[in-house]
């Protein structure tokens, strides 16, 4: 009973480190970098295809 009591006091304190530490990451500025990336990939759908070659 008490080794029960032990598990689910575990697995509570690593639930709520995982929440914590994913919350951390939700929390976290995206790149500058990577926002350049996305801004380029949109342009470049918005663009209609240039000498119809297909890919």
């Amino acid at each position: 009973m008490a080794q029960t009591r032990d598990n689910t006091k575990q697995a509570q304190v690593i639930d709520e480190n995982l929440k914590r530490v994913y919350q951390d990451m939700l929390d976290q500025k995206v790149p500058d970098r990577f926002l350049d990336l996305l801004s380029q990939l949109k342009e470049q759908e918005q663009k209609p295809e240039q000498g119809g070659s297909s890919r």
